[in-house]
């Protein structure tokens, strides 16, 4: 078509891509070392399942296959711009295989493989418009809450609908003029002539005679469509259209390219590389701090009394995430579905999932040419002037000397101006800057603490820890990790956090649970069921993991003894630790109290190996999704490795067995809530369901479009079973509508934090007496227990006895 135009385009907007591209390169470096290049076969297999299949945006049906069709679309459609790129240089470029000519493949004979690709651009690029249609009319028409309404992401689908476009144009202009005017042109005018030749040289043959442009499904069906719309034109209005057309693809396609650092949609590149650098280490196991507590006081120390110096601890400034963390927000789409799951979001706290990940990215692309500019460049130190290394916590611009804190509902926390006179429409905290001059090369800069400068303390607070906002997101972006990093800074250095988490902090370190009651007491839920404990029995094999709810709490006890008296009744041999037993920590963790979580695990790790070395522990049950999480994935990184069991599986493995056999009709709908840790972060759904399944007389219902991974968190986890939400919306009670809504005479869980939270939102809507609470194994023991002959009762105590025993607990 003209070679130095082309070039020239290419060149020109190619290096600024370049320059673009290097400048978020540079910035990823400002983040901290972290490996992600382990378990390659894993990490490919996660790029083709989530990043080219697409597999969660299947959530959200009509968007996700919008969403589909763009991404194939522009997967098919690149062959085509590399097409058009090689004609500004050479008009019968054809990518050598795609042309008129059919091509011999081996073993298949002479293969049109021109005209097959011309059929499917032709479709693709039709169905790309429609995708762009749909989102289109989600941001002008509908206007999609969850979704970040902006002119740029609408000028973005302008972009691709007009790539589409010129391109059908171009083809329909061509194919004009090949038909009707490529034979009859160059005698009347040789300057059309040439141009004209140019256009169609693609094309093959030219007809020895002009005539209207055929129809045909194949191999152009959308260009020959336009050809025959434009057909009536002038031969110099035809080449002026196929100039429009092609020059206007073949640019858009570069400018496209340009605007994506600079956009959300920069996850058309950074997408495919975030999926592969996914934490591939279980969901629930969250980063180490450091090996052993007294090292983790050593760091604490280090960091509060020389911060130029030490190590992080947690998360207090953006130089101290990982570069996977800055390359999560180049890679946020903005498409809020995290926000849309998230149940803090959903009963309008402050935590915006999305928003966190915003906030974050702007503070980082506000301080580009800073950082990108500081001494040492990306990676280089940062000093505020104070000595204050990039890794301490500047005491010059956050004072933390007493008398500047308040009481309030963040205990020793920062006092905040309630007014957010900078918040914007989610209520979250705006980022504020210092007012100092733009940095230039080999200026220090100052460093920025992230809460309360860019995040807001309560939007950390918030925080479930359900994952359902990282079982939502199509691009792995992970949330947990980052909150509870933060966390970790403003518990261990800092020292704020909400006043309500002092009491169960305290408890956990003097008695080893939260509520702080004796430990004398954590074995008195078994009385009179005759249970061993591992000090009598040390080789037991089945250890009972009791918990720390199912130890003190009344309503919990009934959990206990019910699992006790299944396990007995299938002749299982177990035991529990009793007071040797203490809280495993998972409250502390998730509240960002890493040092005592440290404590609670080392000791647990020292008294379960203590009786492992004699033979016993070879299997861990637990009750309890927290505790099974933190004894299954976190133990191991202080020496702790076990089997570890949740009851509703093991239970399960029983009535396989016909160990335990469900008789007794229990009449009524139930309905299963998920918890959380046992669902979204270990994919147990259908162990408990098929347990109820198993008895007689229960029809099983379920939420629609909130169970399984799409539940409802019942708002406990994460420390927030004793901490006070920050609204009269609480997510207990939104969680039990939901449930009451099935219509459901029975609620069923399987966590005794859930439990108390929905039995909480039952008496809140005053539902308590109508519809009744039950754990799955108290539903089992109902059906086998009250049949003499179920189970398989030792001779010295029968299946009645037991069942009667287990329905009246000493409290």
């Amino acid at each position: 078509m003209h070679p130095t135009w082309m070039l020239t385009i290419l060149v020109g907007l190619t290096a600024a891509f370049v320059w673009s591209a290097n400048r978020r390169w540079q910035l990823l470096k400002v983040g901290r070392p972290e490996s992600r290049s382990d378990r390659l076969w894993a990490r490919l297999k996660s790029v083709f399942v989530f990043a080219i299949a697409q597999k969660r945006m299947r959530n959200y049906p009509l968007a996700g296959a919008a969403h589909m069709l763009i991404f194939g679309g522009f997967v098919i459609l690149l062959l085509r711009t590399l097409i058009l790129w090689g004609r500004g240089f050479d008009p019968t470029f054809s990518l050598w295989i795609l042309g008129e000519e059919p091509v011999k493949l081996p073993g298949l004979g002479l293969v049109p493989l021109g005209h097959v690709y011309e059929l499917v651009k032709d479709v693709v690029a039709l169905l790309v418009v429609c995708g762009a249609a749909v989102f289109l009319y989600y941001r002008l028409v509908k206007r999609e809450a969850r979704m970040t309404q902006s002119g740029e992401a609408v000028l973005i689908l302008v972009i691709i609908t007009t790539m589409m476009l010129s391109d059908m144009l171009y083809d329909g202009a061509a194919l004009a003029l090949h038909h009707r005017h490529a034979a009859t042109v160059c005698g009347t005018d040789a300057e059309l002539c040439q141009s004209v030749t140019k256009i169609v040289a693609h094309l093959g043959p030219t007809p020895a005679e002009a005539g209207a442009v055929p129809w045909g499904l194949y191999p152009s069906p959308v260009g020959s469509t336009v050809a025959q719309l434009v057909g009536g034109l002038s031969p110099g209005l035809l080449v002026v259209l196929a100039h429009i057309g092609f020059w206007t693809h073949s640019t858009l396609v570069l400018v496209f390219l340009n605007l994506l650092p600079y956009s959300k949609h920069f996850h058309v590149i950074t997408s495919l590389p975030n999926v592969f650098a996914r934490d591939l280490t279980p969901p629930g196991r969250l980063p180490l701090l450091a090996p052993t507590a007294e090292a983790i006081g050593e760091r604490v120390m280090a960091a509060v009394d020389t911060p130029d110096k030490a190590e992080p601890v947690g998360i207090a400034r953006l130089e101290q995430l990982s570069w996977k963390a800055l390359l999560d927000f180049y890679t946020c789409t903005e498409c809020g579905r995290c926000s849309d799951n998230c149940p803090a979001h959903r009963t309008g706290k402050m935590l915006s999932p999305k928003q966190f990940t915003i906030d974050l990215r702007n503070h980082l692309y506000r301080r580009e040419h800073e950082l990108l500019n500081r001494p040492g460049g990306p990676t280089g130190k940062v000093d505020d002037g104070h000595g204050h290394g990039a890794n301490g916590h500047g005491e010059g611009e956050h004072a933390h000397a007493e008398g500047e804190h308040g009481e309030g509902e963040h205990g020793e926390g920062h006092a905040h101006d309630e007014a957010h006179e900078h918040g914007d429409d989610h209520g979250h905290h705006a980022p504020v800057y210092p007012d100092n001059p733009v940095p230039v090369p080999d200026v220090a800069s100052k460093p920025i603490d992230l809460v309360p400068d860019v995040v807001h303390p309560d939007v950390l607070w918030a925080c479930t820890t359900c994952r359902a906002c990282e079982e939502q997101c199509p691009v792995m972006i992970s949330y947990v990790d980052k909150i509870v990093g933060i966390r970790r800074n403003l518990v261990l250095v800092r020292g704020e956090f909400p006043a309500a988490l002092a009491g169960p902090f305290q408890g956990m370190e003097v008695n080893g649970n939260p509520w702080n009651l004796a430990r004398l007491d954590r074995a008195n839920w078994a009385e009179g069921l005759d249970i061993p404990s591992m000090a009598d029995k040390p080789d037991a094999a089945l250890l009972y993991w009791v918990g720390c709810a199912a130890s003190y709490d009344d309503r919990a006890k009934k959990i206990a003894r019910a699992t006790a008296t299944l396990l007995r009744a299938a002749g299982v041999d177990f035991a529990i630790l009793g007071q040797e037993e203490t809280c495993s920590g998972d409250p502390a963790r998730r509240a960002g109290n890493e040092y005592l979580f440290a404590m609670l695990a080392e000791q647990n790790v020292a008294t379960l190996n203590g009786y492992k070395e004699k033979g016993g522990v070879k299997t861990i049950l637990t009750a309890c999704p927290h505790c099974f999480n933190t004894l299954k994935n976190e133990y191991k990184d202080f020496g702790g490795d076990y089997e570890v069991v949740h009851h509703t599986d093991y239970l399960l493995g029983l009535v396989a067995e016909k160990k335990l056999t469900p008789r007794k009709s229990v009449e009524g709908r139930v309905v299963f809530h998920d918890s959380c840790y046992l669902g979204r972060y270990h994919e147990i759904y259908d162990e408990p369901r098929d347990i109820l399944r198993s008895i007689p007389g229960v029809e099983l219902v379920e939420v629609a479009e909130a169970t399984r991974h799409k539940g409802l968190c019942c708002g406990a986890g994460g420390a927030q079973m004793f901490m006070e939400e920050q609204n009269k919306d609480r997510m207990n009670v939104r969680r039990t509508l939901q449930l009451i809504d099935t219509g459901a005479s029975t609620i069923a869980t399987a966590c005794p934090f859930c439990m108390t939270m929905i039995t909480d939102g039952l008496k809140d809507r005053n539902k308590e007496d109508d519809v009744r609470m039950a754990d799955v194994a108290e539903l089992l023991l109902e059906s086998c227990g009250l049949d003499k002959g179920a189970g398989r009762p030792t001779e010295a105590e029968p299946a009645a006895e037991v069942v009667e025993a287990a329905a009246s607990p000493a409290e």
